[in-house]
């Protein structure tokens, strides 16, 4: 049984979805208004967020008269490249640059240039990437909040400088609420955006299976989303997961590509939403074994991956309120998120997660169902790399996507019913009468 309350648990706002890419990728020709297939795949996932940032950003150098396209380097043409495809694409992007390794004055320099390149585009820019990490790599083991919140103002201050007006976002850390804490009591007030990044474990680890990845619900997320949004609340700023996937280190192999990520990541984005996240960007790039919802390589892209196709059943669902939504499915591994799009619109996305058994359901609805259709996302097993599909279609390489007719389901009264196979997620979309 389903119940559908007619109350509001959370928010699904407006580029909830996004995706994150290392700073080196600008050197490779991936972002560019000529590539067709990775715009495509974009505006697939609708009206979205694009961070450029990662580990590389602290070891890229703006080099103002670079030739551009060069391993280590930024230069002009290729932000210039970076603002093309963010027209083309339209999305715009929280762009970041170098604290570790860089000068506030090359800092603001650079974001003088991408400011007037990507003018409407350029959402904010992130200063530096995961600072609570820099002990012992950049800086001596003694490296603490009290050293980084000081260099960063002293960024900051440069930029602004030079570019008035800019939107600065932060503290870009890794798994440090205490930091994140910090940074929102000190600088809440002159930053658009309270940014941390979040894995589920290490993609070395031999504990990062596919069943770690599937459990639910994630106990230690919600943890860290209940200390990151009081922190904002405490500020009356947005947070966001500016960086996040599977497993870190890449993501564990044959798995955080696997099948099975495309269930997880419904899963994960509900639960940032109704943890009072504003959105989450994805990290990706490259064809390995591990993490990226696109697959390319040197900025060919090849395919959309398994994960990419449960991050765009969420964005099919659309923006709303999330009402609160109960399902008791006995020992079966599943979840239910409601999005109300409008007063009579309703998207229901159930995840059944058992190997071998269907989930029959009946979902009691908050008003009279006037008609309920369902689309099915499946693969061919949790471990699989490839077959994914929606509504028995693939997600080709140009993100064109011809998904057959959606299923009608049965309803009475208040309530639809129907069923979820094993190992695979639904999204009913309900009308309800007027």
């Amino acid at each position: 049984m389903m119940s559908i309350a007619g109350t509001q648990a959370g928010t699904i706002p407006a580029r909830f979805v996004g995706l994150s890419y290392e700073k080196s990728k600008l050197s490779q020709p991936l972002f560019s208004a000529s590539n067709a297939d990775l715009i495509g795949l974009c505006q697939r996932l609708g009206p979205a967020l694009l961070r450029i940032g990662g580990n590389s950003v602290d070891e890229t150098t703006w080099t103002p008269n670079g030739a551009g396209q060069t391993a280590g380097q930024t230069a002009p043409s290729d932000v210039d490249a970076l603002a093309a495809f963010l027209a083309s694409a339209n999305w715009p992007v929280l762009y970041g640059v170098n604290l570790a390794q860089s000068t506030p004055s090359v800092a603001a320099a650079e974001v003088a240039y991408a400011a007037q390149a990507l003018g409407s585009n350029l959402f904010g820019i992130e200063i530096g990437n995961e600072p609570d990490l820099y002990a012992g790599k950049y800086f001596p083991s003694s490296w603490g909040f009290s050293d980084y919140f000081a260099l960063w103002q002293s960024f900051a201050s440069a930029i602004l400088a030079a570019t008035p007006g800019v939107s600065l976002t932060g503290p870009v850390v890794a798994y440090n609420t205490t930091w994140f804490n910090s940074f929102a009591q000190a600088e809440g007030k002159d930053v658009i955006l309270l940014s941390a990044h979040y894995y589920r474990g290490n993609g070395q680890s031999p504990s990062s299976t596919i069943q770690e990845l599937i459990s639910y619900p994630d106990t230690a997320l919600e943890s860290y989303l209940a200390a990151l949004e009081s922190a904002a609340a405490a500020t009356g700023v947005p947070f966001r997961l500016a960086e996040t996937n599977s497993f870190y280190d890449g993501g564990a192999p044959n798995i955080s590509d696997s099948y099975a990520s495309a269930l997880w990541v419904i899963d994960h984005l509900f639960t940032i939403a109704l943890g009072g996240g504003v959105g989450a960007n994805f990290h990706g790039g490259g064809d390995s074994t591990g993490y990226t919802p696109i697959a390319d390589n040197d900025g060919v892209i090849l395919e959309a991956r398994p994960e990419y196709y449960g991050i765009l059943l969420v964005a099919l669902a659309g923006q709303g309120s999330i009402l609160g939504t109960s399902i008791t499915a006995g020992a079966l591994n599943t979840s239910a998120y409601t999005v109300q799009n409008s007063p009579r619109q309703l998207s229901v996305i159930i995840v059944n997660k058992d190997p071998t058994q269907n989930l029959q359901f009946t979902a009691t609805c908050p008003g009279t169902v006037q008609s309920a259709s369902m689309q099915i996302l499946t693969g061919p097993s949790l471990s699989a790399t490839s077959g994914v599909t929606i509504q028995r279609a693939g997600i080709n390489v140009d993100g064109s996507f011809a998904p057959q007719s959606s299923y009608g389901l049965s309803v009475a009264d208040t309530t639809f019913a129907g069923y979820v196979p094993a190992e695979s997620a639904v999204l009913v979309v309900v009308t309800l009468a007027a």
